[in-house]
């Protein structure tokens, strides 16, 4: 496994090892859709969903945008009337990141898609590393998370301020719920079709960046096998970030009630 670091669990019920025959392609080619949310991405999402489509593997993307003011859901319109690879929602405002999450998996379950991805639409996490996410699951993991706290993994051009929020909110996840994943706040994910059907998602309470807390909570809980593999994070460019004190906040809350009422 290299520098990658996976659960060495037993395989729930409903998941085999599928990695790829010699000289045959991916078991994910052809069956991978990547939930993209957006919210005032104008600047990025050309170049981005240009880089996802030209990945080995055919990967789809869904855009479901929250009623961008700057035209992101324009520009995704216009992007996927000449790609058939790309779908878009529309939502009429600024819902949250777990809401865009759980209708974009509603969608990929309900299209027949194998394996689920997640990622930020600022560039800060690499396109590149999708396919080792894929693979990763391809080989038995139920959840690949795309980690900076792994070897090999790092962070580049973060302010000081933000990698305390991280570091705050992975070791309350640590300390107080007990998951082990390093890098459990990470929004880079891809999951394999059985994880999501096994998680009553639209039972999961939290929104915002404390939905990703939530997701890995559920997901250790019930014995799924996890894996997380390093990349770069590079703090966004252009645009403006969505971290807000009340999604520090939310994620406070989040923690709190989990460990109180577990569901």
């Amino acid at each position: 496994m290299g520098r990658e670091v996976a659960r060495k669990t037993a395989l729930p019920d409903g998941f085999e090892r599928s990695g790829a025959a010699a000289g045959n392609p991916p078991d994910w080619y052809g069956s991978a859709l990547v939930v993209l949310p957006t919210y005032n991405e104008a600047e990025n999402l050309a170049h981005l969903l240009s880089q996802l489509r030209n990945l080995p593997g055919d990967v789809h993307v869904l855009v479901v945008d929250d009623g961008s003011p700057d035209g992101t859901g324009i520009i995704a319109d216009e992007l996927a009337g000449n790609d058939a690879g790309i779908r878009v929602v529309h939502r009429t405002q600024k819902l949250g990141l777990g809401t865009a999450y759980v209708a974009g998996f509603q969608f990929g379950l309900k299209s027949g898609y194998r394996y689920l991805c997640t990622m930020d639409a600022d560039f800060s996490h690499p396109p590149q590393s999708l396919p080792q996410l894929l693979d990763r699951a391809a080989a038995g993991a139920g959840l690949v998370i795309g980690s900076r706290y792994v070897p090999g993994g790092r962070v580049v051009g973060s302010t000081l301020p933000r990698r305390l929020i991280s570091y705050g909110a992975n070791w309350l996840a640590h300390a107080i719920l007990g998951i082990r994943a390093r890098d459990c706040t990470a929004g880079f994910r891809c999951y394999r079709r059985q994880v999501l059907e096994s998680i009553n998602l639209a039972a999961i309470f939290s929104n915002g960046y404390s939905f990703l807390i939530e997701m890995a909570y559920y997901c250790e809980r019930a014995g799924v096998p996890i894996a997380e593999a390093p990349i770069t994070f590079v703090n966004r460019t252009a645009g403006k970030s969505k971290i807000s004190r009340a999604e520090i906040l939310k994620a406070l809350y989040t923690v709190i009630r989990l460990r109180v009422r577990p569901g």
